[in-house]
């Protein structure tokens, strides 16, 4: 394909006092500044590009989504003025479906849970010769245009970064990142995932393959993939408030794979809520931008220097915090996690419990 990319290259920024807080440069890849708040617009964009050079301008697309891949959907067929059809599940905000609609999309409310939007967008799919199925992080498509954030920092960084920090719900960001790294030398880069607990299908994805006697939580059950010959952990309901942009029933099987040979490793580490909301504020604090809590995950170790310590490689120098963004926050949110932590630190404990590849690591509130 030789047409250029919808998105535009993103600032990887220094921060002066997350690098002091941590002792070594902390690299921020602002992935939240895409037209639709979120890195989904790197892969998802690339996938539409892809598909209207395939049907021609009258393509349809078709997403299934109550959080970020509806929305870089949205933005990215706009863009293309290609026709673009959402289906989400009942409860999403005023604001998203605003957005959406802002966005030329033609917005279908219905359904208790992503799961059934998504059984009426295929549905859609089938009866319609032009119209395409926009997956949200199964496709290695998607993955290649998530790709090319590693290219830039690649570029933007002097030196090859200690560690890099993503969150992680299905895989498509991580799978990116996987991609770009052996694109450009970075195989061994270790790369830290973060997720919050209540929505950790990729944590406990990754314990089934790595120790088979790992126990799933309650609210799951372990499947077997025989494409990949893998367990993945199935996830009936979630817990967590992030569960609207972390919340994936299961992972790509395919990101896990290449995570469980990856020769850097990925190591995985879930977190609960609170941790999350906490470096949110921080972050707001430091940087001034809003992050929703899918993307604050990611910043809880560049906020707890004793926890940061535990998952980086002795006397690191350089670490990239990918600042993934979100489209889900706003003031309110954060005047509802600031009353939610100075509610838990009046409380008796006096630390959080962080798991880290079957590790319990106690951070100090």
């Amino acid at each position: 394909m030789s047409e250029l990319p919808l998105w535009q290259e993103t600032p990887l920024i220094i921060s002066s006092g997350i690098s002091k807080r941590l002792g070594c440069n902390a690299h921020l890849k602002l992935e939240n500044l895409h037209p639709s708040h979120s890195f989904k617009y790197r892969g998802i964009s690339h996938f539409i590009q892809q598909e209207k050079s395939t049907h021609g301008p009258s393509v349809h697309l078709v997403v299934a989504s109550g959080g970020n891949a509806g929305l870089a959907a949205a933005c990215a067929a706009n863009a293309l003025n290609a026709k673009c059809t959402v289906f989400i599940p009942d409860g999403a905000t005023q604001s998203t479906i605003a957005f959406l609609e802002k966005q030329n999309a033609d917005v279908v409310v219905g359904g208790a849970s992503y799961l059934y939007a998504l059984e009426a967008a295929r549905e859609m799919v089938k009866a319609e010769a032009k119209a395409v199925l926009v997956p949200a992080y199964e496709n290695k498509i998607v993955w290649e245009g998530h790709a090319s954030m590693i290219k830039e920092i690649y570029i933007q960084l002097v030196d090859k970064p200690d560690a890099i920090f993503c969150s992680v719900g299905g895989g498509g960001l991580l799978g990116g990142l996987i991609l770009g790294c052996e694109a450009v030398g970075w195989d061994d880069v270790p790369i830290v995932s973060l997720e919050t607990i209540g929505t950790d299908c990729f944590y406990h994805t990754m314990q089934l393959n790595r120790d088979p006697s790992h126990d799933s939580p309650a609210n799951a059950s372990a499947v077997k993939d025989d494409e990949y010959d893998l367990t993945l952990a199935f996830f009936h309901r979630f817990s967590s408030r992030a569960s609207g942009s972390l919340g994936a029933s299961s992972p790509s099987p395919g990101v896990v794979k290449m995570a469980l040979e990856r020769k850097g490793g990925v190591k995985c580490v879930t977190i609960p809520d609170e941790l999350a909301m906490q470096a949110a504020l921080d972050f707001a604090d430091d940087h001034k931008m809003l992050v929703e809590l899918a993307c604050s995950t990611t910043l809880v170790p560049a906020y707890k220097p004793s926890l940061f310590a535990r998952l980086v490689p002795l006397n690191a120098k350089n670490v990239v915090f990918v600042v993934c963004g979100g489209f889900k926050v706003s003031l309110s949110d954060m005047k509802e996690y600031r009353d939610i932590i100075d509610g838990d630190l009046k409380g008796e404990a006096r630390s959080w419990n962080v798991f880290c590849d079957g590790e319990v690591i106690k951070v100090e509130k």
